[in-house]
């Protein structure tokens, strides 16, 4: 399959909840707004026992240092200069050792930083990598961790990247049904998560059905 051309969806931000516009003018929330809800106790509980200072610090940190990882995960994958990347030295050692461990299976990238949207679904997002994954058309997402992961804490990402998987289906007429979340911590781990969408969707409904009731 060759890479594909989706139209560039503008959005909008209501009561901090991001909505992408569909060429069509339907306003669709994105899939990571619509998933925040989703096992929030958790959280709610860790910033009570740290303290908001020192949890908005860390979640602070944990997003630019993943956010830098990701772009120099898409710059090397479009054949780009990566010098200027050295600077940040935990990122780039970072995704050094993601690049080592899990890029040899990556190939015949369709996009990557794709806008994708479902009508059936009502919902939209963008999709770090879709791309070939050891010979299966997959949708790959980026993470980094300061610990490893637990399979279990990565069920958000598994209904998230099975919404993509559908959202592409839906507009292109192909199938994709792997998904996989590759996952660098900070003191070099790798972990690999690979699943079949067909596992989370009866999630991505239940959660959709849960967001529009509200």
């Amino acid at each position: 399959m060759t890479k594909l051309d989706f139209p560039v969806l503008k959005t909008k931000t209501v009561d901090k909840k991001r909505y992408y516009i569909t060429p069509e003018g339907n306003e669709y929330p994105s899939i990571t707004t619509v998933l925040s809800p989703r096992n929030k106790e958790g959280l709610m509980k860790w910033r009570k026992k740290v303290g908001e200072d020192v949890a908005n610090h860390i979640c602070n940190k944990a997003a630019t240092r993943g956010t830098k990882v990701h772009k120099m995960c898409e710059d090397y994958l479009n054949g780009l200069d990566m010098e200027h990347h050295k600077k940040d030295f935990l990122p780039w050692c970072l995704f050094n050792e993601l690049k080592k461990q899990t890029f040899d299976n990556i190939s015949d990238v369709i996009g990557q930083e794709l806008v994708l949207y479902s009508d059936k679904y009502k919902v939209a997002g963008r999709t770090d990598l879709i791309a070939e994954y050891k010979g299966k058309l997959s949708i790959v997402d980026f993470k980094t961790s300061t610990n490893e992961r637990k399979d279990s804490y990565n069920e958000n990402y598994y209904i998230q990247t099975s919404a993509y998987a559908e959202m592409f289906e839906e507009l292109t007429g192909n199938s994709i049904n792997q998904i996989v979340i590759l996952v660098v911590t900070e003191d070099g781990i790798v972990q690999e998560f690979i699943k079949d969408k067909k596992e989370y969707i009866p999630l991505l409904e239940e959660t959709l059905n849960e967001w529009y009731k509200k």
